[in-house]
């Protein structure tokens, strides 16, 4: 059964192959910047509880050891009971320890056997865990790589088409300079002209 996480990726992956190519373009796609928001949010929501779920699943291995170690030390405990109980007769002493020796050998082989599948196991179940979250968080970083790389693309056609809009403006009032010089030429004889007539009067 996959998890959310895995869910939410599938649909991002099937929500960028839905998107339509721009005009004249076979890499660049138009996106539904809320559709996608939401997609990312819930990600970004659900990825903190996987990543307990999983710590959990790692956590365990302590429990299965010590599980391990409980059987074992029953298997020994029971060795040694069988052991007192055939020493006490007599009669049949030497082969009692004979058994006795040979039901502890088997007991503590065992115990090791069951203490190392548990150990292989629980590496197991960590190793697993941590490979599916390593997984899990490089389909993130590529989906966030993706979506930094293309807000970037959009950040500079807008800086390119302001610039080209101030080009203009800069261009123009450089063409209208020399005209606006001449008006205040214009007007500074203009106002000397009429101080002088109201001197004469």
């Amino acid at each position: 059964m996959s998890s959310r996480i895995e869910q939410i990726i599938e649909e991002i992956e099937e929500f960028v192959e839905s998107c339509k190519y721009q005009p004249l373009s076979t890499t660049k796609i138009v996106v539904n910047k809320e559709e996608l928001e939401e997609l990312l949010r819930e990600l970004r929501l659900k990825t903190p509880d996987e990543i307990k779920r999983y710590q959990k699943i790692i956590s365990n291995k302590d429990a299965i050891l010590a599980d391990a170690q409980s059987k074992a030390d029953g298997l020994i405990a029971e060795a040694q009971a069988k052991v007192k109980e055939m020493v006490s007769q007599h009669e049949v002493m030497q082969q009692a320890y004979a058994q006795a020796n040979e039901t502890i050998a088997n007991a503590n082989k065992q115990a090791q056997q069951i203490l190392d599948e548990a150990t292989i196991d629980s590496n197991n179940i960590r190793l697993s865990a941590i490979a599916y979250t390593d997984d899990m968080l490089a389909n993130l970083e590529q989906i966030m790589s993706g979506a930094l790389n293309d807000a970037g693309e959009k950040y500079k056609s807008y800086i390119s088409a302001v610039q080209s809009c101030y080009d203009v403006v800069t261009q123009n009032r450089n063409e209208l300079a020399p005209q606006v010089a001449a008006a205040h030429t214009t007007d500074s004889v203009e106002d000397l002209d009429v101080s002088a007539d109201d001197d004469e009067e």
